[in-house]
């Protein structure tokens, strides 16, 4: 990375270490280096590249962040932020369609697919009375088999009255969803989370592997028509984004 000087601020103060690095970035931002939703160098790498120390370094990054060019989220790494005045919502878009989109293989495997009775948690996310009849599915998505998502949805019944009959090995939920009940409505929670045993043994990852977790509400007209808890490794996969001016 090269750093300009400006001739008119030559004999001007040395520029602060913070302000290098943090111009650098920006260099690497606006020349498309690092495109929106990219990983950049972790602390620690840009400590090393860098020779400066990592107070220096987290000083650069949480200014970048609090100016809205970075995206910081604990414990999964620092991303290159949305463009300013572009939408920060999420297209909604099957994991199956990400995945061939990459002209990779998807697989699933359905580990639930039954009819519960709402708890309490079930039924604030789908709008419906506690202990109402709801179809609950747990699958596993693989890309080029290697466990990339949990998926844990519930599905309001009345809906999609058959959604139990649907072989999911062969079509996705978004999928089948989306013919039954067009999307009018989505509804994005992103949080990093700690996984839990089942979920490592699931996504064969270990227990140090941080994991993204979005919490996804979809809804058909005025009804909401699933409420889905996707989980991911956090070193397979990161945020990607459907933009609009």
């Amino acid at each position: 990375m090269f750093l300009s000087r400006s001739r008119s601020t030559a004999a001007s103060a040395p520029v602060p270490l913070y302000a290098k690095v943090k111009q650098a970035i920006s260099k690497q931002i606006s020349a498309g280096v690092w495109r929106p939703h990219d990983r950049i160098p972790s602390e620690a790498e840009l400590v090393a590249q860098f020779g400066f120390s990592r107070m220096t370094i987290n000083r650069a990054l949480r200014e970048l962040t609090d100016e809205g060019l970075l995206v910081r989220l604990q414990g999964v790494g620092t991303f290159v932020a949305e463009p300013k005045g572009q939408s920060a919502l999420f297209e909604i878009r099957s994991i199956a369609d990400e995945i061939t989109a990459r002209h990779h293989q998807h697989r699933c495997e359905v580990l639930k697919l039954e009819q519960i009775e709402a708890d309490f948690t079930q039924a604030a996310a789908l709008d419906v009375e506690e202990g109402t009849p709801v179809f609950h599915s747990v699958m596993v998505h693989f890309e080029n088999d290697v466990p990339v998502q949990i998926e844990d949805r519930c599905v309001n019944a009345m809906v999609a009255p058959h959604y139990l009959q649907q072989d999911f090995t062969a079509t996705t939920p978004h999928a089948y969803l989306s013919l039954v009940a067009p999307l009018t409505e989505g509804e994005h929670i992103v949080e990093a989370v700690k996984s839990t045993p089942e979920e490592q043994m699931l996504l064969q990852i270990d227990d140090s592997e941080p994991c993204l977790l979005i919490h996804r509400r979809t809804w058909s007209t005025q009804h909401i028509v699933s409420h889905a808890r996707l989980l991911f490794p956090g070193s397979r996969y990161r945020l990607q984004g459907h933009f609009m001016s």
